[in-house]
């Protein structure tokens, strides 16, 4: 059984990597609130990344940083503030997990970081300045941190559309909306969170072991296609 450090494991994409991880891994969650449910193999640390000292962790062989922001605006109303708070919540505190448990995950079986980028970061969309910014900064580090820690620790990211969590509650908060994103979407759908968990739980596993150092944009086609 392998032990997974998940920060920000109780909302969103990151319940759903729980919820997928907790069958057959250990999972060790940092986030502000606890998890929704317990477990046997869950343990919880409440913390904010981005202010708290984090838990010692002895041994691990996963880490899985789910915290993000949707912060849209017009440049124009986007303060420096938005910009550094943005780069600290999506960059920084992966950074501060990364510094933090990088002996622990030495020590692990095989062991692999997943972080998350957006498809803002190849497909300009207005407004996504500042979360683009931020989440192309984790795709730069996904590459460089994959590269330096080769052979011994696999990191890779994944770049999800519009999927259906409270962070995106605003883009899809009626049936018009709802409508209007599945048309964007050349597959004529967006994401579910269980089905980035599922592509993140793969990542951690050894059925990845040939990965690293890549970013897999769950797009529903809408980076990919243009029909």
């Amino acid at each position: 059984m392998k032990t997974i450090i998940v920060v920000g494991g109780s909302k969103g994409i990151g319940k759903a990597i729980v919820s997928s991880l907790l069958t057959s891994n250990k999972v060790i969650n940092l986030s502000r609130t606890a998890p929704e449910r317990s477990h046997e193999n869950l343990e919880h640390h409440k913390c904010d990344i981005t202010t708290d000292e984090l838990p010692e962790i002895e041994k691990a062989d996963g880490l899985v940083y789910c915290p993000g922001s949707i912060n849209l605006k017009p440049i124009n109303r986007l303060s420096i503030e938005d910009f550094k708070n943005d780069f600290e919540i999506n960059v920084l505190g992966a950074v501060k997990a990364v510094q933090k448990y990088l002996p622990a995950l030495k020590k692990g079986d095989k062991p692999a970081m997943v972080f998350f980028s957006t498809v803002a970061s190849k497909l300009g969309m207005p407004f996504h300045a500042s979360v683009a910014t931020s989440k192309s900064a984790i795709e730069g580090l996904t590459k460089s941190l994959g590269a330096e820690l080769a052979p011994t620790i696999r990191v890779n990211a994944i770049a999800p559309t519009v999927t259906d969590t409270d962070l995106a509650s605003k883009l899809l908060r009626n049936e018009r909306l709802v409508e209007n994103m599945n048309e964007r979407h050349p597959l004529k759908k967006y994401l579910q969170p269980e089905e980035v968990a599922d592509m993140a739980t793969f990542l951690l596993s050894d059925k990845a072991a040939s990965l690293s150092g890549q970013v897999f944009e769950m797009d529903c086609g809408i980076v990919s296609f243009k029909i």
